[in-house]
């Protein structure tokens, strides 16, 4: 009888175990997965890695640490400039300076009076930064002896051929002669002049070179008769 009491209670007590496990799963809420916003993925929480460290955000460098050390001005030594590698590098010769009440005007059929002075509508007008050649001078090559002036001025008529010269002149018409830089186009009558030999160049003149070439090319009054 103990034994088929015992039996009874143990079977009893396996019941209410398996009743109470049933009781449970049921009272126990499931968990939905997650999906992701797109709904096609569970988002999936990220397990911490085991042993990684905190990452500091960025910090901005200070501008003292990367800028070039500070220099003595006493160590620093001047360099010689490097020479230009031809001539096109070399600084343009600064215009020459002119009253602030000169414009330029437009003057027409010009008559050259010498090689380097002209007259039209009235004025007087000497290429500044040239001497001209006097009418009554004289040159000579190779033992040959020609009027050089009346040349000179003979070929500066021919080229202005009576078209208007681009003059830098005083607003009133001056009695005397003026010196004024001109052009004919684009071109600077000054530097023609020199360049062909029917002028040279002032001292103090933009047109040293130009007067360097005629002579090396035996050009103008530098040159044979013409």
């Amino acid at each position: 009888m103990a034994i088929a009491l015992g039996s009874l209670l143990l079977l009893a007590g396996v019941l209410l175990i398996i009743q109470a496990g049933a009781l449970l799963s049921v009272d126990r809420p499931v968990l939905a997965p997650s999906k992701a916003v797109d709904d096609t993925q569970p988002i999936r929480p990220v397990a911490p890695v085991a042993g990684a460290q905190r990452r500091e955000p960025a910090r901005k460098v200070a501008q003292d640490l990367i800028a070039p050390p500070r220099l003595d001005p006493a160590e620093i030594e001047r360099a010689e400039p490097r020479p230009p590698l031809s001539e096109l590098g070399l600084a343009v010769p600064p215009k020459t300076p002119m009253p602030r009440d000169w414009r330029e005007v437009l003057l027409y059929r010009p008559i050259a009076t010498s090689s380097a002075m002209f007259e039209s509508m009235g004025r007087k007008v000497v290429i500044s930064g040239v001497r001209g050649i006097d009418l009554d001078r004289s040159c000579s090559f190779d033992d040959v002896t020609w009027p050089c002036g009346q040349r000179a001025r003979a070929a500066f008529n021919s080229w202005l051929r009576g078209r208007a010269l681009n003059c830098f002149v005083p607003p009133d018409v001056e009695r005397f002669a003026v010196a004024a830089p001109c052009r004919l186009g684009k071109q600077d009558v000054g530097a023609w002049l020199v360049s062909n030999g029917w002028a040279t160049a002032l001292p103090s003149g933009i047109y040293g070179k130009a007067e360097a070439t005629a002579r090396n090319a035996q050009m103008g009054i530098f040159g044979p008769a013409q």
